[in-house]
């Protein structure tokens, strides 16, 4: 079945965030944006991929409850180093103390994105970034920190800013996932979901 995607019933994004809006718009999909309020707190001992999958569901499900009848894309990002999660640090020493715990190590970006309609069987997709960070001195961290502030990005840094300056390599098939939705991933759902996107 193929469905067509429509300016009436566009899709719609569970996210507030404007780094996610401003890839979908890339693929000229017409969309709109509805927060989730879903609870994002990982459960004990859940792995990275796990803890980003669920909560790419949980996210649109949550908006599927309020919008019946549309197609919901729901997406999440968790980064984890030498075994520690870290979220959206939300504040200046909540960020330093992240690129600090970084500096010199690899860092893994799991991305996921949920595709689902009325709660339906839901299309799940996973994305993943290995980031090399460079070793940091304590001035350059508090110099990028306070010259690009990245407090809603997961791991402290924009890799499409001047973040990318902390990095020695990045290792990844699509690299609009590190940014917070990987576009690649994002169209084969839609279309193994049967959306024409011509």
């Amino acid at each position: 079945m193929s469905i067509t995607i429509s300016t009436t019933t566009p899709l719609i994004l569970a996210s507030g965030s404007r780094y996610r809006a401003q890839l979908l718009q890339r693929l000229r999909v017409p969309f709109e944006s509805c927060p989730s309020d879903a609870d994002e707190t990982p459960r004990a001992n859940e792995a990275p991929s796990a803890l980003a999958s669920r909560l790419a569901l949980v996210k649109a499900r949550a908006v599927a409850q309020i919008k019946p009848g549309r197609w919901v894309l729901g997406s999440d990002q968790v980064c984890a180093c030498k075994g520690e999660l870290l979220g959206k640090p939300g504040a200046r020493e909540s960020a330093i103390t992240q690129l600090r715990w970084m500096s010199g190590s690899e860092a893994v970006f799991f991305t996921a994105v949920a595709l689902l309609h009325d709660n339906a069987e839901a299309f799940i997709a996973m994305d993943l970034t290995r980031v090399q960070f460079r070793d940091l001195g304590m001035a350059e961290i508090e110099s990028y920190v306070d010259t690009e502030p990245s407090f809603d990005c997961a791991g402290s840094f924009k890799s499409e800013g001047l973040g990318i300056a902390l990095c020695a390599a990045i290792e990844s098939r699509d690299p609009s996932g590190l940014i917070g939705l990987p576009l690649i991933a994002t169209r084969a759902l839609l279309a193994q979901a049967g959306w024409s996107l011509s």
